[in-house]
């Protein structure tokens, strides 16, 4: 199943419009044009719709809001609608400062998302506006952990209902739901934390896996999870002790462009309930 999706991506390579932050903009074209699709950056209200029309899908990501982007993320998400292109949201930091918080509401009730992805801090502030956020981090007593994970992906499962969207919902064990079914997701490695963007990446990266399989989006997020968790393994395998989080963070996209379908099929760690 995630082999055909990976097949998909880089059979269409479809182009994938990113309203995202400067801190990881480069990391997060470099992250989609490895997996095998191909990024386009634009943020101005004046092309945000023309742009949005040339391409497959739209990533929205909160990272370095401003007031200028908001209605650049609004205009573009109501002209992919309209298109019928899949859109992401990362409301990264959601929680953190009330801009954040109301803009991510806003965009919920304007756009209609194919797939919502944060942490479970983030997600919860969505839901109900009580996550405890750490900056843009997931505070620990939000995270899933093996002995919560039933009332966690209960809690994913009515949340992407609602929004009738799937949800992502990253950490130690990644969830990924349509409100229906659930993946759990255990690829991954600790050191992902120690560097800024991985998330900013599995969005971008889930926008084109969904927009090369629109019929399939849980399945799409599921797979990007997994990819994405799966690089991170692979990565941690390569490095030397004279390496850091920097190389870490080059070798994770390296093992990204270099990932076979069959190697993600057969790497992916996962459960559905």
């Amino acid at each position: 199943m995630f082999a055909e999706i990976l097949e998909n991506v880089r059979k269409t390579c479809p182009l994938i419009h990113n309203i995202t932050n400067y801190v990881t903009v480069n990391d997060c074209a470099n992250i989609v044009l490895a997996c095998g699709a191909s990024p386009i950056m634009a943020d101005d209200e004046n092309e945000v719709e023309e742009i949005t029309s040339i391409c497959s899908g739209l990533n929205i990501n909160l990272g370095t809001l401003n007031s200028r982007t908001i209605a650049s993320m609004k205009i573009a998400g109501k002209k992919a609608n309209a298109l019928g292109h899949p859109v992401v949201l990362d409301p990264v930091g959601a929680g953190a400062s009330r801009l954040r918080t109301e803009t991510a509401y806003q965009l919920l009730e304007e756009v209609q998302f194919s797939v919502i992805r944060g942490n479970i801090s983030e997600i919860k502030t969505l839901a109900s506006g009580n996550g405890t956020t750490k900056g843009v981090d997931a505070d620990a007593a939000d995270k899933a952990t093996e002995e919560n994970l039933g009332q966690v992906t209960a809690f994913a499962k009515a949340f992407a209902k609602k929004n009738k969207a799937v949800a992502a919902i990253t950490g130690a064990i990644d969830l990924v739901t349509d409100g229906e079914r659930a993946f759990c997701i255990y690829n991954g490695h600790p050191m992902m934390s120690s560097i800024t963007g991985t998330g900013c990446q599995l969005s971008a990266m889930t926008a084109a896996f969904v927009a090369a399989n629109p019929d399939h989006p849980l399945e799409a997020a599921a797979a990007a999870v997994c990819a994405m968790g799966l690089a991170g393994e692979i990565a941690h395998k390569r490095l030397t002790p004279m390496d850091g989080n920097a190389t870490y963070r080059n070798y994770m996209i390296d093992a990204i462009y270099h990932l076979s379908p069959e190697e993600l099929e057969k790497g992916a760690k996962y459960e559905v309930r």
